[in-house]
């Protein structure tokens, strides 16, 4: 698919500095699309292409990612949250609306519904589980081993600095039903940003909050209970895909969950399969009134 028109613009809010991309009709139902790492709102093109005429889309960088800017605090998901629900409600005037979240777009974007229940109408989650879910761990016991690399206090700058292309290349090549998942286009528009000063840093902050996020998650469903809006749940099958502990960690903290997995992809799903991907969106969004 080709990337559609779209239409660049930032938000500041407060100590942050969003960039964001929409496309589709201004009047139409709007759906949030929050990406995760190492990309940028750049993954969403072609399901951006594929649902612009029917639906406003938003898709930001978030906070430390893309060409947003990189405060020095704030990786936590209930913060990054926080930005994106300021970039909807109070920036672009949504009152409500629907959020397609991809690995760690996927917490982010659960903590936002989680928080905001009247205001989230449907959650996608796509090839990631939700920290705080009740499974014993997120990192599959060890095998997501840059979980902990990452979680580590300076070692993963010292030793990436420089070798932005080689370190984020390995995923790229390896988390993919194949090594040809991330376009040389794509992995050059997400060296752009992750080259720049901070944003390895930022990113790694992500990883460093995830025993937060987990106790933050767990008190939102405890005094909120399981999520009741509907919840689409899709894993790959292939590379590093997740396949169905997509689908059994959203049904762990909500109570409306359809999907299963999708077939000639892995963790990349977006970028590998997007034609399956928009179908299911299709299938999935008219229910999210």
């Amino acid at each position: 698919m080709a990337v559609p028109p779209v239409e660049h613009a930032r938000a500041t809010l407060g100590e942050v500095e969003l960039h964001y991309v929409s496309a589709g009709p201004k009047t139409a139902p709007p759906v949030l699309l929050v990406h995760g790492w190492p990309q940028s709102w750049y993954e969403w093109r072609d399901v951006m292409a594929g649902l612009s005429d029917s639906y406003r889309l938003v898709a930001p960088d978030m906070r430390g990612l893309g060409d947003s800017s990189r405060p020095a605090t704030g990786y936590d998901t209930p913060t990054l949250a926080e930005d994106l629900r300021r970039l909807m409600a109070e920036h672009l005037g949504h009152r409500q609306f629907a959020v397609v979240g991809h690995d760690w777009g996927g917490p982010v974007a659960f903590a936002l519904a989680a928080a905001n229940r009247e205001t989230v109408t449907g959650l996608a989650i796509i090839d990631v589980a939700i920290p705080g879910d009740g499974s014993a761990s997120i990192s599959q016991g060890g095998r997501r081993w840059h979980h902990a690399f990452h979680q580590t206090l300076e070692l993963p700058e010292a030793l990436v600095d420089g070798r932005e292309a080689i370190y984020l290349g390995w995923f790229y090549d390896n988390y993919g039903a194949t090594p040809e998942a991330i376009s040389t286009e794509a992995r050059r528009e997400y060296l752009r940003t992750y080259c720049q000063p901070g944003a390895m840093s930022a990113g790694f902050a992500y990883y460093r909050n995830i025993p937060a996020d987990i106790a933050h998650h767990e008190r939102l469903l405890s005094e909120g209970g399981p999520l009741d809006m509907p919840v689409l749940a899709l894993g790959g099958t292939g590379g590093w895909g997740r396949g169905m502990e997509v689908i059994d960690s959203c049904r762990r903290v909500a109570r409306n969950v359809t999907g299963g997995v999708i077939d000639e992809a892995g963790h990349w799903l977006p970028e590998e399969q997007p034609e399956r991907l928009v179908a299911a969106l299709r299938e999935f969004l008219p229910g999210c009134t």
